[in-house]
């Protein structure tokens, strides 16, 4: 027996490296897979209540497609809008920022060895003509395989929706082994899920628009960019807050004057983000889907580093699910506790004198 637990354990540290490394180069297939999977979750709320209207399923699935493209649709506008209000206003920020750019790039000369040259055009200093051209081609292999991305991620909604991928019986068949588990825990993945995208996107929705306003009023150039930049990167947890308030800083530095201008208006989008990010976001979630700030940290590095950007963004949702699967083992419970940093201490009997 002792042999047989050794040998185990043995394939167990092989087994789990290979499925890493077989996540890692089979990245274009798990990714939208995976992230369909979450979209799909949205969703099952309503082709439940569609089902019990007695709508075909075919038909259910078609206005999930329809809501899906509605989405993609604004998702769209909203970048095309910021485009245009990047070209419009371009020449009067340059204008503006062209002094400190200048003593910026001069300073960075100095110092770091940067050349620098007074005949090209601040643009043409901060961006190369021959890194455009270079880069061109990964530009358009980087656009090409979003789109294919996007297409398959469609795809795969449609097989979770249309239950040709049904997640609670393959948990049964290969995880779990018992229906009443197997249904027990894929009900709370769903509903903790369906709550932390529902409250994320939420959260994310209004650091924007607030990251935006505080644009607007303190006189910054692209409070639209801004507001969209802000709504899209705060889904990458604790991450999307720094990278937010930083480029944002760096800027306003930039075009505003270095005076307490600049200083009230970093202190706006830092409070933006801790109003929303650090105290509403925590409330809603609730005390039950509290994730230890460590794990946050190591999940984000290790998705991060598996999957890119993609693993940046579900780091968490992954983490929940994994949570979820561990708490119905009693050999892994101490793991999932350990995720949530809710472990409890444990007690040793004292031996009677």
């Amino acid at each position: 027996m002792n042999s047989i637990k050794t040998t185990n354990k043995l394939l167990l540290i092989i087994v789990i490296p290979l499925v890493f490394y077989l996540l890692k180069l089979l990245s274009f297939i798990f990714i939208p897979l995976v992230f369909s999977m979450f979209i799909a979750l949205l969703f099952l709320p309503l082709m439940r209540w569609l089902s019990k209207k007695k709508l075909p399923r075919p038909f259910s699935i078609f206005i999930v497609i329809l809501i899906i493209i509605g989405a993609l649709k604004i998702g769209g506008e909203l970048i095309q809008l910021t485009s245009k209000e990047i070209l419009s206003s371009d020449k009067i920020f340059l204008e503006k920022a062209e002094p400190k750019l200048k003593a910026l790039l001069v300073g960075m000369e100095q110092y770091f060895g940067i050349p620098y040259s007074e005949d090209e055009s601040i643009l043409n200093n901060i961006v190369p003509k021959e890194s455009i051209v270079k880069n061109f081609s990964s530009t358009i292999n980087f656009l090409g395989n979003t789109l294919t991305m996007t297409l398959m991620t469609v795809f795969f909604v449609v097989l979770w929706l249309a239950e040709s991928i049904n997640v609670q019986k393959l948990m049964n068949s290969t995880i779990l082994k018992q229906k009443h588990t197997s249904v027990k825990a894929f009900m709370k993945i769903e509903n903790d899920l369906i709550k932390f995208i529902k409250v994320k996107f939420l959260v994310s929705l209004f650091t924007g628009i607030g990251t935006g306003i505080a644009c607007v009023i303190f006189d910054v150039s692209f409070p639209i960019f801004w507001g969209l930049f802000a709504f899209a990167i705060n889904f990458i947890q604790m991450v999307g807050s720094f990278a937010t308030v930083i480029l944002l800083s760096i800027f306003a530095f930039v075009e505003l004057d270095p005076s307490s201008t600049l200083l009230f208006f970093t202190i706006s989008i830092t409070g933006v983000q801790v109003l929303f990010g650090s105290i509403l976001e925590p409330i809603f979630m609730g005390k039950s889907f509290s994730i230890n700030i460590i794990t946050v940290l190591v999940m984000l590095m290790f998705w991060g580093f598996i999957w890119g950007i993609p693993g940046l963004i579900m780091a968490i949702p992954i983490t929940v699910f994994l949570k979820i699967i561990l708490e119905q083992f009693p050999q892994t419970k101490l793991i999932a506790d350990l995720i949530s940093g809710s472990t409890k201490p444990i007690n040793i009997p004292l031996k009677k004198k």
